[in-house]
């Protein structure tokens, strides 16, 4: 039987037989498998260089647990002392917030904004006394003097026929003093 034309069936009498060009590969589960050396390392430096990484590695996690242990001493400190984490927040942003006062940043930023309101201001004073102007001068022309008296006539005419007791508005009988109903459709 020709191996390239076998047919894998796990039925088959010749199930586990391999190819010719197959060959087993021994596996040992507790061995790393080697990456053959980086060109111009000899196996010596390679050595070498994996002891020293196996012995940062091993730094690595002492540091670690070291960092731990002090981490649980900082916090077993802070609440004999009574320092909350909440208290430590307001104190970390009450010395941010002065940090940023005193920075120089933050101090020209404050004098430009300051610059800018007082300029605004200065603007708003100038248009509110432009436009008072405009309106005196407005109210001088004639064309408002001419409203204005027809406005004081027919003000007159209305205020004068109440003072005579006529209000000249329709008014059903019976109505007096209480206010007229609302008709209102919604």
């Amino acid at each position: 039987m020709d191996s390239a034309s076998q047919d894998i069936n796990l039925n088959s009498p010749n199930k586990g037989v391999l190819s010719d060009f197959m060959t087993d590969v021994p596996v040992d589960p507790g061995v790393a498998p080697r990456t053959p050396a980086v060109e111009g390392l000899t196996e010596v430096e390679e050595e070498e260089l994996r002891a020293e990484l196996a012995k940062v590695e091993e730094e690595i996690v002492t540091l670690r647990q070291v960092l731990a242990a002090k981490e649980r001493h900082c916090g077993e400190l802070k609440r004999r002392l009574g320092l909350s984490p909440l208290g430590e927040l307001k104190q970390n942003l009450s010395r941010s917030w002065h940090d940023v006062q005193v920075s120089t940043a933050y101090k020209k930023t404050q004098e430009t904004l300051s610059q800018a309101g007082q300029k605004t201001s200065a603007a708003l004073s100038t248009m509110g006394s432009a436009i008072s102007r405009k309106l005196g001068d407005m109210r001088n022309s004639a064309t408002f003097k001419s409203f204005e008296d027809r406005v004081g006539t027919i003000k007159s005419k209305v205020v004068g026929s109440r003072e005579n007791g006529s209000d000249n508005l329709p008014s059903s009988p019976g109505s007096g003093d209480q206010p007229l109903p609302d008709h209102a459709p919604f």
